[in-house]
């Protein structure tokens, strides 16, 4: 989950997908329809494997009992798991154990623009549960589906009414329902704390930090009554000037027009998006995959070992994995391009020179809520105080609401999931938000909000 959404395509990445389409004789072609015709063209071949698989894997088959046949079938399983598109993760979260009772949780969407539709995860609870803190978590635009924030949502889930935001796949947006640009991502997250009445705290995991901030400054600014309590910020490029990571050196050295040309691309037929001009996922995924590319073929290397041994249980737990880290999602390249300039080549934020429509974006502005900024230690994608950044930026917040806290021993995804998240991050963020609740505002009706415009 890379805040710059764009550590994927290094110069040598995009001479290599040129030669490619030279080489199969499709110069000129769009990379993303031929990427679509060679996924088309595999089709056949991952229905035989499919079919193979199952008839090695047949109990009354005597084959399937030996090492032979369990090769072939785990060799067929590789195949298909590395040729398919991942559709859209589910969240199953069925329950929730809240205060000792086991209670159902059903995620309810509850607002919805073209871009995005906001989650809320509904629990049965007693009368006695009711009344705890809101949050509105906002996961990142940049390549992964909301469901990535599963375990965030998880432990967050006893003790507050969690809101997510869901951002759409913009393959899937019609080009009638325009384009999405960081503009539009702010006001998205000004209307989401609109919606939620006031009565909240926010989350940024990652990239959203930027437009959450400048989204609640913005807010202030105007003395809007609806500003959240509290805001969160996780492991986001507030000021990538601070210990500048590799992804965001990439920025540094190109332009935003070699973006322009070498990752934009439009939406071939028949999806509903098509025309429209995105980052496309599977490209994302490329440079999600090479940054680390000896741990997923030992991965996938041992996935082979599981299946031949029969080892079930480590067999789910690495599919269970990839079908939620290889599930990926087109960005609008408006969204795209202008984050990329803003956040990582301009540095318009912490320069005092970012705007929204116009209007200049001034964290100092920022009175009454209270702030928290959470880092990882080994975080290689946003460095170490590039989110502290926001503490110095903020300078109309008393010090008495401000806080910042370093998790030692984790990198970037250990500072939203996983143990240490569980166990020492997730607490603090707690203990923060709850004593800045702000006493209780009278929150607005809360009501099912589907409009397109």
């Amino acid at each position: 989950m890379c805040p710059l959404t764009l550590d994927c395509v290094t110069p040598v990445q995009a001479k290599g997908f040129a030669m490619a389409f030279t080489a199969f004789g499709v110069e000129g072609l769009p990379f993303y329809h031929w990427y679509e015709f060679q996924h088309a063209a595999l089709g056949p071949f991952r229905a035989a494997a499919d079919a193979t698989r199952l008839f090695y894997q047949n109990p009354i088959n005597p084959l399937a009992h030996t090492t032979f046949g369990k090769s072939i079938a785990a060799g067929m399983e590789l195949f298909e798991r590395t040729t398919r598109r991942y559709g859209k993760p589910e969240w199953n979260i069925p329950s929730v154990l809240v205060g000792g009772e086991r209670v159902a949780v059903r995620p309810n969407v509850v607002w919805e623009r073209p871009f995005c539709r906001l989650i809320h995860f509904d629990r049965a609870l007693s009368e006695r549960h009711r009344r705890q803190p809101t949050i509105l978590i906002v996961a990142p635009m940049s390549g992964h589906y909301a469901t990535l924030l599963r375990g965030t949502v998880e432990a967050f889930l006893p003790n507050y009414e969690v809101y997510i935001t869901d951002w759409a796949d913009a393959r899937m947006v019609p080009l009638a329902a325009g384009t999405f640009d960081l503009d539009d991502y702010i006001d998205y997250v000004i209307s989401m704390l609109h919606f939620l009445g006031g009565d909240a705290h926010v989350i940024a995991v990652c990239q959203p930090s930027v437009p959450v901030l400048a989204a609640v400054a913005l807010m202030e600014a105007r003395n809007d009554p609806y500003s959240p309590h509290s805001m969160t910020l996780m492991g986001g490029p507030i000021d990538t000037r601070f210990h500048p990571t590799a992804v965001n050196k990439l920025a540094e050295q190109h332009g935003i027009d070699w973006f322009r040309r070498n990752v934009i691309t439009k939406v071939p037929f028949p999806n509903p998006g098509m025309v429209r001009d995105v980052y496309p996922g599977f490209l994302q995924l490329t440079g999600f995959m090479s940054m680390n590319l000896d741990r997923h073929l030992d991965a996938h290397h041992d996935l082979f070992r599981h299946l031949v041994r029969g080892d079930g249980d480590s067999a789910q737990k690495h599919r269970e994995f990839y079908d939620e880290y290889l599930a990926v999602m087109d960005l609008d390249a408006a969204f795209y391009l202008q984050t990329v300039e803003t956040v990582f080549i301009k540095h318009a934020l912490p320069k005092g020179e970012m705007t929204h429509r116009g209007t200049p974006v001034d964290p100092a502005k920022i009175r009454n809520v209270a702030l928290l900024t959470v880092e990882g230690e080994k975080d290689d994608i946003s460095g170490v105080g590039q989110t502290e950044a926001a503490q110095r930026l903020c300078t109309g917040i008393p010090d008495k609401k401000k806080a910042h806290y370093l998790q030692l021993g984790v990198g970037h995804y250990g500072v939203f999931n996983g143990s240490r998240f569980r166990s020492e991050i997730a607490p603090r963020i707690s203990d923060f938000i709850k004593s800045n609740n702000g006493g209780s505002r009278a929150p607005a009706t809360r009501r099912s909000i589907t409009a397109k415009a």
